[in-house]
């Protein structure tokens, strides 16, 4: 990790010989420490700083102590701040304090630095998560709200998503991809699949029929639009993996199997997972979608074309773990039906 990408931690203690055993340990472990020696001058430095968002505070300091800065963070700074108290006290009404004050996670005093570490690196995803889980799924909405006819595409292609994933987990199908945080970045970034369609214009976007070969031509731009769309953003955090999962379902859903797909004609195993996996939810759900120039497809009717497609459309173990879950996204699709949408508009 480059010095620019380390994690800034707000560490908050007016004992100078805790402090120098906190700075030491963060970075060891490649954070970026910067000192406060009381609860004020904590909360003043966070309201000068938007990008620290972990704070490590003790419970008994001058000016301001760990809890009320807590819930002065709570009240007067914006973005997301995770909080882990420290104190000598390991009491059950000290720990129900600390909580009710806003504070994340609680750890007495001496603390074990392994163990808080590891509760730092929980610190970690949960800010991740509140950060990019919010700003993905609004850019999706954005770009879905040009189209009239989605419905509830994002919610459904997400779960579906995830169910296949898993189903991949649990049967060991390529492990060195899926794993737990696979499962959880794809359901997180696979909202993002079309986000490209921001660059394709009304008139073709929003047409009330078939395309014809020309417009379809210019439609399928939008792969090659959200990926360097997301590549721009990739290249400033290259250590993001949830921007390369995005990146990758942008520009390769429409990849298929036997190379016949687009942008680029990829095959097999040149096809990321995660688009693989997407071309599917996709496929699924546009099949048992009504349009203009369609009905929607019976879920039987939509499994069938969906298996003959494995080994041309679809890689084919996939396909068998599809076949696994059907009744899943069956479930899925009757949960968030597009009947509901035209209820409550």
């Amino acid at each position: 990790m480059s010095e620019d990408n380390k994690t800034k931690i707000l560490i908050a203690d007016d004992n100078e010989m805790d402090l120098c055993l906190l700075e030491n340990m963060l970075l060891q472990h490649n954070y970026d420490p910067i000192k406060a020696t009381n609860g004020q001058e904590a909360l003043d430095m966070l309201n000068n700083d938007d990008e620290c968002q972990i704070v490590i505070t003790d419970w008994d300091m001058p000016e301001m102590n760990g809890p009320e800065l807590c819930r002065r963070i709570r009240k007067n700074i914006s973005n997301y701040v995770y909080i882990i108290i420290l104190t000598a006290s390991g009491s059950r009404g000290s720990v129900v304090e600390g909580l009710a004050a806003g504070a994340d996670d609680y750890i007495v005093k001496p603390f074990n630095p392994a163990e808080l570490a590891v509760r730092l690196l929980s610190g970690r995803r949960v800010v991740n998560l509140e950060s990019h889980e919010l700003l993905i799924y609004a850019m999706a909405k954005l770009a879905e709200s040009r189209d009239p006819e989605t419905g509830f595409h994002l919610e459904r292609v997400r779960n579906y998503c995830r169910a296949l994933s898993l189903n991949l987990y649990e049967n060991n199908k390529y492990p060195e991809t899926v794993d737990p945080d696979f499962i959880r970045l794809i359901y997180s970034t696979s909202p993002m699949h079309d986000i490209g369609k921001v660059g394709i214009p009304d008139s073709i976007l929003q047409k009330p029929g078939r395309l014809t070969p020309e417009e379809f031509e210019f439609m399928k731009k939008h792969t090659v639009i959200g990926g360097q769309t997301i590549e721009a953003v990739l290249r400033e955090f290259p250590h993001a993996r949830y921007l390369r999962v995005a990146y990758d379902i942008a520009i390769g859903h429409h990849e298929k199997w036997d190379g016949s797909g687009y942008p680029n004609g990829i095959c097999g195993e040149d096809i990321p997972v995660s688009a693989r996996v997407m071309a599917i939810a996709d496929v699924y759900d546009a099949l048992t979608s009504k349009r203009v120039y369609k009905d929607a497809f019976s879920h039987e009717k939509t499994c069938e074309i969906i298996i003959q497609d494995s080994g041309t459309h679809f890689d084919p173990l996939l396909i068998d773990s599809f076949v696994d879950i059907a009744d899943t996204f069956r479930e899925i699709r009757a949960s968030y039906d597009d009947v509901l949408v035209e209820v409550l508009t």
